[in-house]
C-alpha cells in the first residue's frame, strides 16, 4: 500500500536527515540529486526541518552563487550532547560530543580495588558531571556504558557477574538518579565491535567475531550485520570456554581454569617472563600483556637487529601467545564459521599483524573453515567509539522521529 503523505514526510525527512549526518553539510540541490526527491519535495523537507531546529544554514556552495539554492544545510550539532563511559574494574572513562559526534571533552579517573561502593559510584558520577559542564553541555540528551559482565536482554540491566565490583550495577542507576539522560548499557565487547565494524577493522565485514584481549577476555559475535547476545545475554563469555592446557575447569562463578587462564593479561605475562621478556614500560590503565606483546613485536621488527637472544625470546613468545589465541579462535570458527576473526582489546592491537598471521596460520591447520584473522585497529579505545555510536543513534532515532503536528 502506499505510505500517507505524513508517513512520507517522514520518511523523507529521516533520509535527509541520514545525508547530512554521513555526508555533512548539503545544499538543496545536493539534497535533490542524492535523495532522488522533487525540488518542491526537498524544499519542504528543508523549511520543515530548520523549523523543528533540527537543521540550519551553515555557509554557502560556491563563491560566485547567491540565493536558496547555494545555502549549505548542516545538522544543528548542539542539539543534543551525548556521553560515552568506558567502566573497567581499575577505573572509568568518559567522552562528551555533541550530536555530530564531535569530541567535546573527555576524562577519566582511577578507582582502587579498595574503594568503597559509594565513593566509587560518586567518583564516576562526578566525573561525568564535570565532563559535561568542560564540554558546555547543560544537560545530556543519551549516555552509553559499556562495561564487563552479562547485560539482561529483556531489561537492558547488567546483571551480577562473579568477580565485577559493586559498584558497576550502582553506577547505571546513579546515572539515571543524577542524570537527565536516557542511559543505555552495553557489554564492552560488544561495543567493541560495533566500534570495529563501523570505524575499525571489520569495516568491511557484516558477518565476524571479534575476540578481545584484554585485562581479561571475551567475544562478541556479528552474524549478518546484527550483534548477537544469546538468551540471556551471555553470547561470547569465551573466558569460561574449557580448553587445553590449564590445570583445572572452570565453574559457574570463575572463569579460572577456561580461556581466560591462557589468555587473560596476567597469564599472558607469565608466560612472556618465561620466555626472558619483562615489560619496560606500561601506559597508566594498559594491561601489562599489550606492553609485552608490543615489546615483542617491536624486538622483531627493529633495527639494528636486536640481539639473537632477545629475537628468539620474542619469536617464542609470540608464537606461544598465538598457539593459546588459536585454541580458543577455533573453538569459535568451528561452531559459527565467522569467515574473519579480529583480534581486539590492547593486546589484540599491540601484536598488530604478526600476531594475527600467526594465530591464523595455525587455524588454517586446525580448521577446514576459512577464516580470515585481523588485527584490531582501535584497540582499548573501541569501547568508548561503541558506546559513543550506541549513544548517537539512540539520540538520532528520538529526535529525528516524525511529531505530531
Amino acid at each position: 500500500m502506499p505510505a500517507s503523505p505524513s508517513t512520507a514526510r517522514a520518511i523523507n525527512d529521516r533520509v535527509a536527515l541520514r545525508l547530512l549526518q554521513q555526508e555533512g553539510p548539503l545544499t538543496a540541490g545536493q539534497l535533490k540529486q542524492l535523495t532522488g526527491l522533487s525540488r518542491p519535495t526537498v524544499a519542504d523537507l528543508v523549511e520543515r526541518l530548520t523549523a523543528a531546529g533540527l537543521i540550519e544554514v551553515v555557509g554557502e556552495s560556491g563563491e560566485q552563487r547567491r540565493g536558496p539554492n547555494a545555502r549549505l544545510y548542516g545538522i544543528v550539532a548542539d542539539r543534543a550532547h551525548l556521553a560515552a563511559l568506558d567502566v573497567r574494574t581499575e577505573g572509568v572513562s568518559v567522552v562528551v560530543c555533541d550530536l555530530l559526534g564531535r569530541e567535546l571533552a573527555r576524562a577519566s579517573v582511577p578507582i582502587a580495588d579498595d574503594t568503597g561502593t559509594g565513593p566509587a559510584v560518586e567518583q564516576a558520577v562526578t566525573l561525568v558531571e564535570r565532563a559535561a559542564k568542560e564540554a558546555g553541555a547543560e544537560r545530556l540528551h543519551t549516555v552509553g556504558v559499556g562495561a564487563p559482565g552479562l547485560i539482561d536482554p529483556a531489561t537492558g540491566e547488567l546483571r551480577d557477574s562473579s568477580g565485577l565490583p559493586e559498584w558497576h550495577r550502582r553506577l547505571v542507576a546513579a546515572l539515571q538518579e543524577r542524570l537527565p539522560a536516557r542511559v543505555i548499557v552495553e557489554n564492552e565487547t560488544n561495543l567493541a565491535a560495533l566500534a570495529e565494524q563501523r570505524d575499525g577493522a571489520a569495516r568491511d565485514r557484516d558477518t565476524f567475531v571479534l575476540l578481545w584481549l584484554g585485562h581479561g577476555t571475551g567475544a562478541a559475535v556479528v552474524l549478518d550485520g546484527r550483534l548477537r547476545r544469546g538468551a540471556s545475554g551471555g553470547t561470547g563469555e569465551i573466558g569460561f570456554l574449557p580448553v587445553p592446557g590449564t590445570s583445572t575447569l572452570p565453574s559457574a562463578t570463575d572463569c579460572e581454569g577456561g580461556f581466560h587462564s591462557l589468555a587473560g593479561s596476567a597469564a599472558i605475562a607469565e608466560l612472556a617472563a618465561g620466555h626472558g621478556l619483562v615489560a619496560t614500560a606500561v601506559s597508566p590503565g594498559e594491561p601489562e600483556a599489550a606492553a609485552l606483546v608490543r615489546q615483542a613485536v617491536a624486538t622483531l621488527s627493529s633495527s639494528p637487529s636486536p640481539s639473537p637472544s632477545a629475537s628468539s625470546g620474542a619469536d617464542r613468545f609470540l608464537s606461544a601467545l598465538a598457539d593459546r589465541l588459536a585454541i580458543g579462535a577455533a573453538s569459535v570458527v568451528a561452531v559459527l564459521d565467522p569467515g574473519c576473526v579480529v583480534l581486539g582489546g590492547e593486546v589484540g592491537q599491540a601484536g598488530g599483524e604478526v600476531l594475527a598471521t600467526r594465530v591464523g596460520e595455525r587455524l588454517t591447520r586446525m580448521s577446514p573453515l576459512p577464516v580470515e584473522v585481523r588485527a584490531s585497529t582501535l584497540g582499548g579505545g573501541a569501547v568508548l567509539r561503541g558506546a559513543l555510536l550506541t549513544a548517537r543513534e539512540s539520540a538520532q532515532d528520538d529526535l529525528f522521529a516524525p511529531r505530531s503536528r
